[in-house]
């Protein structure tokens, strides 16, 4: 946590508009979008994918809820740190085209997360001092995929925020934050 740097959030300007997301992807050959090629990677047992890149089948593990899912419209892409939250902790000073990397970062596996969509709405844009995933057994490994999330981003936290990872960070001895700082 103490590498994470603390600072003061403001919503002032926000809208997820300023965030162009679900873009071609990493492979814009591929016909699908980033939403489904997270899907595809993250699939435990790979969808088929026909045209249209139209996903048929499959089955993931959504983490935060402990559940398997077997239809890929039972799941949202969860952007680690929410956009909101994003732009709160630095985002807003950025340029459209760095949002736009930020809201379709396949460059860290942790970024975007194949959530149920009831999970991932029930967090919407709160961070960690107001939410965690319902699955106690997560909230280590979500604590340690915001902060790498948050350092790979080079974002800022608030002081709650930095409270209840502190919190979590001494809950957690064993877990480790990895992440490579964004291109």
């Amino acid at each position: 946590m103490s590498r994470l740097p603390a600072g003061t959030e403001s919503r002032d300007g926000y809208s997820r508009d300023r965030f162009r997301h679900w873009n071609t992807g990493d492979d814009p050959a591929d016909g699908c979008n980033t939403r489904a090629e997270v899907l595809i990677a993250e699939a435990v047992d790979p969808p088929a994918i026909t045209a249209g890149c139209r996903l048929s089948g499959g089955r993931w593990w959504s983490y935060y809820d402990a559940t398997w899912v077997t239809m890929a419209s039972g799941l949202d892409i969860d952007h680690m740190v929410p956009l909101a939250e994003a732009w709160d902790s630095g985002a807003s000073a950025w340029t459209a085209q760095r949002r736009e990397a930020y809201a379709n970062d396949q460059g860290a596996a942790t970024s975007l997360v194949a959530v149920t969509a009831r999970s991932n709405r029930s967090k919407a844009d709160q961070d960690p001092a107001q939410w965690l995933p319902p699955a106690a057994g997560a909230h280590c490994r979500y604590a340690a995929e915001w902060v790498g999330t948050k350092l790979r981003w080079a974002l800022t936290a608030d002081t709650a925020e930095l409270a209840a990872l502190s919190d979590l960070a001494a809950a957690c001895p064993d877990q480790t934050v990895t992440y490579e700082p964004a291109a």
